[in-house]
């Protein structure tokens, strides 16, 4: 099993950068994919970004492609999602999520396919 804790979030104005960070516990972590998501008041939970277990290969929501880095250090087990060109519409809870069975490109992209959840952190854009 794997614990992942959230930070970083918090209240910034459009344009602005925010860097997201998750702690993972146990000593497995580099056998995880990881994930982030997010999930607005009234909508439906959205891929903002995945990283294989190496860090080598990296995915990114339609949304977000351009502005938002995501990256991992499995000597430290954490991964961040830098946020940069921040917009109201970005506004949301972001949650790190860690898959140990995903196989498929196509998996990174489903939240069903996760298996653990962080807590998840606020983040709020003002225009």
């Amino acid at each position: 099993q794997v614990q992942l804790v959230e930070s970083g979030g918090g209240l910034v104005q459009a344009g602005g950068s925010l860097r997201l960070s998750c702690a993972a516990s146990g000593r497995t972590f580099s056998s995880y994919r990881m994930g982030w998501f997010r999930q607005a008041p009234g909508k439906k939970r959205e891929f903002v970004a995945a990283i294989s277990r190496s860090g080598g290969s990296t995915y990114y929501g339609d949304s977000v492609k351009g502005r938002f880095t995501v990256s991992r250090d499995n000597a430290k087990n954490t991964v961040s999602l830098q946020m940069n060109s921040l917009k109201p519409e970005d506004t949301a809870v972001y949650y790190c999520a860690a898959d140990h069975l995903g196989g498929s490109i196509r998996a990174y992209y489903q939240d069903y396919e996760y298996e653990y959840w962080g807590q998840g952190t606020q983040v709020t854009v003002s225009s």
